[in-house]
């Protein structure tokens, strides 16, 4: 267990407080990331204001990007000194949608790290906003939401890939179907 700090909201359209939480260890198959950065995205603001329900408190945060300081005895694809970008779409990896290849279909991954109750205060569990709560500064998060990244990417940079970027590039190729050599513009960015 560890004391961190972590910006959290309590109540709907209320002011976000940083606070001390106690982080539980990662577990079997989970990592413990130092946070390096995290971006800021709508849906934060979408929990403030109680446009997106959930649980409160929770942490904020759902692109981080930082450096793997503890994994459970079950990981396999990342270490201790990794760099990685945190991802709100984790895995389960045995599902039909998994096992098809369509791992960003998976809905046991995310379910899983939603229950997972890694941040309390006062024994009393404070959730993580999808999963991930990247804005404090450690978070215990699924292996499968951790994707390594060269140690030369600048962490404030590659928070942004763990939603902005990866919806974004989502949209144009699954969406959009966008091929590669096609001209594409893009309106009210």
């Amino acid at each position: 267990m560890k004391t961190v700090h972590a910006a959290v909201v309590n109540a709907v359209r209320e002011p976000i407080r940083v606070e001390a939480l106690t982080l539980r260890a990662p577990r079997d198959d989970e990592v413990l990331v130092r946070l390096g950065a995290s971006g800021v995205c709508h849906s934060d603001l979408h929990v403030i204001n109680g446009d997106l329900p959930m649980p409160l408190p929770t942490v904020l945060g759902h692109e981080g990007a930082g450096v793997v300081e503890a994994v459970g005895a079950g990981v396999r694809r990342v270490k201790d000194g990794d760099h990685v970008v945190l991802s709100w779409v984790p895995y389960c990896g045995s599902c039909w949608y998994c096992e098809s290849g369509r791992t960003h279909l998976c809905e046991m991954g995310y379910v899983k790290a939603l229950a997972a109750e890694v941040f309390s205060r006062d024994g009393s569990a404070v959730g993580q906003l999808a999963g991930v709560g990247s804005m404090a500064e450690w978070t215990v998060v699924p292996e499968s939401g951790c994707i390594p990244i060269d140690a030369d990417i600048p962490l404030d940079r590659a928070c942004l890939i763990g939603c902005g970027v990866m919806t974004g590039v989502g949209a144009v190729i699954n969406t959009a179907r966008v091929e590669a050599g096609q001209s594409v513009a893009v309106f009210g960015a």
